[in-house]
């Protein structure tokens, strides 16, 4: 049984604060800052370049990618962590391509993270004119996918609503027609159940930032199913993808299964800080992780429709259809979401008009919902976001 008040105590919380954006970026567990000191201190300080043997740096890629693994229902050994989410969102996409070669259509919805979208145009830009990139509206996946389609890009959960795609079904489909699948975990891995070795998913990618609390910057990680892994070409050869990394090989030979898709030298400084919050995921149990969001979740949606009528909500209202995060649309959002963060209650702004909050059940509970329905209505129903310093647009909203 998961134990959330304890969770919650692993959490460095600023006083008055109710953090409702770990869909954005994961507070500080309170260990990081001593082990990342300890890593700093003593075993770069003290160890220099030996660290890499003697302090183990040189695993953790690995080692990270199978406590990630535990959380999105990978084999083991079959995820990596290292390298930025756009990178590894390249690096996935590139490889699929180049297991149907024949094909030239990459398929992916307007919901998607306008990032992968970005990547994925930018590589077809490089391969040539006869590539397409495919967008549909996401009720209209199933019905694209379609024996002319590649790979099948999509990202799981939506990040301004919280709607979320059927990975098994969608898979399944994708592989009647030919078709491999990239998944974009990003707002999936530490949100909900994730499946996939069971959904047979070809590859998936993913940040540790939001709600796995890795930190700011953070590295990516990239899943390859064990049956594709000593298949597929990485795209981005990196020297640690090599064989023989410091056999220092002219050409490169690719290294055995997973260790194929690392690329540059780990991030070790933001790994500590990442072994760390994966201390706190390895006292939780998903499923309850779950249930307690949609707990939380369905008591936000309920207060909020009850005393902001002002406020449309945005999400699905069928928690199994949602992530773990609430959206709600309102005409003047910005400036409402500055007037919320004005009064300690964080969560984010997504234009034109998505007021988004987050619920990580292992450290925000009733208490808070109940404390941040009650601000937020009090802002909304004395319409204190009408004021002109909460209409400055942020670089970052």
């Amino acid at each position: 049984m998961t134990d959330f008040a304890a969770t919650k105590s692993k959490f460095h919380l600023p006083e008055g604060i109710i953090y409702l954006d770990g869909n954005s970026l994961g507070p500080l567990p309170k260990a990081a800052s001593a082990r990342v000191t300890e890593m700093v201190e003593d075993e770069w300080g003290e160890m220099l370049i030996t660290g890499w043997n003697k302090a183990g740096w040189m695993a953790l890629p690995l080692a990270l990618g199978d406590r990630i693994g535990r959380l999105i229902g990978a084999e083991p050994g079959s995820v990596v962590v290292g390298d930025t989410l756009s990178i590894k969102v390249y690096q996935a996409v590139a490889s699929a391509l180049e297991l149907v070669p024949q094909r030239r259509v990459i398929l992916s919805d307007n919901g998607n993270f306008p990032s992968d979208l970005y990547m994925a145009e930018g590589l077809l830009c490089s391969l040539g004119p006869e590539h397409e990139l495919r967008v549909v509206d996401p009720e209209d996946v199933a019905a694209q996918i379609t024996e002319d389609v590649a790979v099948l890009m999509l990202t799981e959960v939506d990040y301004r609503t919280g709607r979320r795609h059927d990975m098994k079904a969608l898979t399944e489909l994708a592989h009647a027609n030919g078709v491999i699948t990239v998944w974009d975990l990003a707002h999936s891995a530490g949100a909900i159940e994730v499946d996939l070795a069971g959904c047979k998913a070809d590859f998936a990618v993913g940040c540790t930032y939001k709600y796995l609390n890795g930190g700011p910057g953070a590295p990516a990680f990239i899943y390859v199913a064990p049956r594709l892994s000593d298949k597929v070409r990485p795209a981005l050869s990196g020297w640690l993808g090599h064989a023989s990394p410091f056999a220092f090989d002219l050409d490169y030979r690719p290294g055995a299964g997973i260790e194929r898709m690392r690329v540059g030298t780990p991030p070790i400084i933001q790994m500590s800080a990442l072994s760390v919050a994966m201390d706190i995921w390895d006292m939780a149990d998903m499923a309850q992780v779950r249930a307690k969001s949609i707990e939380l979740t369905e008591l936000f949606i309920t207060q909020v429709e009850a005393t902001c009528p002002g406020l449309t909500l945005a999400s699905p209202r069928d928690p199994a259809l949602r992530g773990s995060q609430v959206s709600f649309r309102f005409d003047e959002g910005y400036a409402a979401m500055q007037a919320l963060i004005a009064r300690g209650v964080i969560g984010d702004f997504r234009a034109p008009d998505v007021m988004r909050f987050g619920f990580t059940p292992l450290y925000i509970d009733e208490t808070d919902v109940g404390r941040a329905v009650d601000i937020l209505a009090d802002i909304i129903g004395n319409r204190l976001w009408d004021r002109p310093e909460y209409k400055i647009r942020q670089r970052v909203t």
